[in-house]
């Protein structure tokens, strides 16, 4: 328990970039219906299971420009 309190000032911000990234690559994965690789089930899963890296990879290999 201490290591976590130790270990928070750092872990929070991090969770909150990560979870504002998973959900801003949800909604646009959701609002488009075009992609590069894959569809927008395969685009979910990643997004929501792959933590950090799911959101990044959805905008640099997934998304379509518009």
């Amino acid at each position: 328990m201490d290591a976590l309190r130790e270990y928070l000032p750092v872990l929070l911000p991090v969770i909150i970039i990560e979870l504002a990234l998973a959900v801003t690559a949800l909604v646009h994965v959701l609002r488009h219906p075009r992609y590069k690789i894959g569809n927008r089930v395969l685009w979910v899963i990643v997004v929501l299971f792959v933590q950090i890296i799911g959101p990044v990879a959805y905008f640099v290999f997934g998304r379509e420009d518009s």
